[in-house]
């Protein structure tokens, strides 16, 4: 698991902004979501083509938080890196310029759609109830390249809470984009996962002072328990 590090002149910054320690201090399980960023063969498994070991670590507490916001009423949303050479709306910068030829003709196979390292990792505590949604960006935000926007919408969700990987690309673009879509935001420390501690720590400390409520997912479960206790009471 990441060595989770976050300075003090964060923490801090993070107090003066809100004044508060929270950002979300409650929600409602009903109109949230779990968004589990990318947990797919491709960065699980072993010598997959965009391994992050750190996140095969973090599954126990992806599930434990999915089965909190199941059981309280919520919504949980896996989403699938995805690379569809018949979008509309292709991403030729990120696949001809960004990328090398080779490891751009490596991330197309290996995550197209259907191919063995796109399907979602087996540990995954997946129901028939939750949703699945592909993505064409890191972003699962971007107009025109994913569906969560106009599904959360649809039902009336205003929280989310974010986990998977990679912590610093396509959890943060998400968690970010989310923030500035007016979505309430909690970002989970370790239900995120990175190359390095180095690249995790750097992304909590921009989610802690501007983007996101930073929780654990011990945290994370007591907060959606919380709010299933005060529904039930109303």
């Amino acid at each position: 698991m990441h060595i989770i590090e976050i300075p003090a002149e964060i923490q801090a910054r993070a107090m003066r902004a809100r004044g508060r320690e929270h950002i979300v201090e409650a929600i409602d399980p009903a109109r949230t979501a779990h968004i589990v960023v990318d947990l797919q063969n491709g960065f699980m498994a072993e010598g997959a083509p965009a391994e992050v070991a750190t996140a095969r670590e973090i599954v126990p507490a992806v599930n434990r938080i999915c089965a909190a916001l199941r059981d309280a009423g919520g919504l949980n949303v896996f989403l699938r890196y995805t690379w569809d050479p018949a979008e509309p709306q292709p991403w030729t910068t990120w696949y001809d310029v960004y990328l090398g030829p080779r490891l751009s003709a490596l991330h197309r196979d290996a995550f197209a759609r259907g191919a063995p390292h796109w399907q979602l990792w087996f540990a995954l505590d997946l129901r028939p109830d939750d949703l699945v949604l592909d993505k064409t960006r890191f972003s699962a935000f971007v107009p025109g390249t994913c569906g969560l926007d106009e599904a959360l919408r649809a039902r009336r969700i205003d929280t989310v809470i974010v986990t998977g990987t990679l912590t610093n690309v396509c959890c943060e673009s998400t968690a970010r984009d989310a923030m500035q879509r007016n979505y309430k935001v909690v970002f989970v420390s370790d239900g995120n996962a990175a190359l390095s501690d180095a690249q995790h720590n750097a992304t909590l400390a921009n989610m802690a002072v501007l983007f996101a409520d930073l929780r654990s997912a011990a945290e994370t479960v007591a907060l959606i328990g919380a709010g299933k206790t005060r529904a039930a009471a109303e």
